[in-house]
């Protein structure tokens, strides 16, 4: 068999996942992609969102740093939160109007700057002072995990889980920007008399939500997969 036509072979077989997102935002945020999406100027590509996108989040991790001398800077971190929404949310919906689906090289190359972009943010919280160095990683490792189980899920479901449970990429960004502007206030937290460091508190709740999802859906997936695939 010929390269051309193996690669043809496999493009063939592959088939796009069914894309699914029930998170609070879901419906508005489509509306408003679709409606920037039509109206973006032509130079505008994908391959240019996807990099605005992975370029701001690497931005907001080295700002996260910036905020030990200066906690003004949390201010251009939620602007980098924001850039990173418009790149990476809208790249897709770009190449869904225009009709240039790249399925394969679109899901590749944009959970690998997911995860990229994550390790960045994640490393400037961890230098940030903002909370200690083991919140950020046990948040970095809990985030790798649930994507892990998702890339998965995709591949063996054909099933896309963009959200889960009513809390998606956008809901997390909105709960960032939140606390970012209370750390401007203060970076301290009082739970029952003990006072900590806001993003101790939110990191450790996150940590903690991330992997116990990750637990429920591979248990959930196992169970469907299993009884989809029943021993003879």
């Amino acid at each position: 068999m010929s390269v051309q036509a193996a690669t043809t072979e496999v493009q063939t077989e592959f088939a796009t996942a069914q894309r699914v997102n029930r998170a609070l935002t879901a419906s508005v945020e489509k509306h408003v992609l679709r409606w920037m999406a039509k109206r973006a100027p032509g130079w505008v590509t994908s391959d240019q969102l996807t990099a605005l996108g992975l370029s701001a989040q690497v931005g907001a991790g080295a700002l996260y740093v910036l905020t030990r001398y200066d906690r003004r800077a949390l201010l251009l971190v939620i602007v980098c939160i924001v850039l990173n929404w418009l790149g990476d949310s809208l790249d897709g919906t770009l190449a869904r109007i225009r009709q240039q689906q790249r399925p394969r090289y679109g899901f590749y190359v944009d959970h690998m700057v997911d995860i990229f972009g994550a390790v960045a943010l994640m490393g400037g919280l961890a230098c940030s002072g903002l909370l200690h160095w083991w919140t950020a990683v046990a948040m970095l490792v809990a985030f790798l995990l649930l994507s892990s189980e998702s890339y998965l899920a995709t591949y063996t479901l054909s099933r896309f889980e963009l959200s889960q449970g009513f809390f998606g990429p956008t809901e997390i960004r909105i709960l960032l920007i939140l606390g970012n502007l209370a750390l401007l206030r203060s970076p301290y937290a009082t739970i029952f008399g003990r006072r900590m460091l806001l993003f101790d508190l939110g990191g450790t709740i996150a940590a903690a939500g991330m992997f116990a999802m990750a637990v429920i859906v591979t248990v959930r997936h196992t169970a469907q997969l299993y009884r989809q695939e029943p021993l003879p």
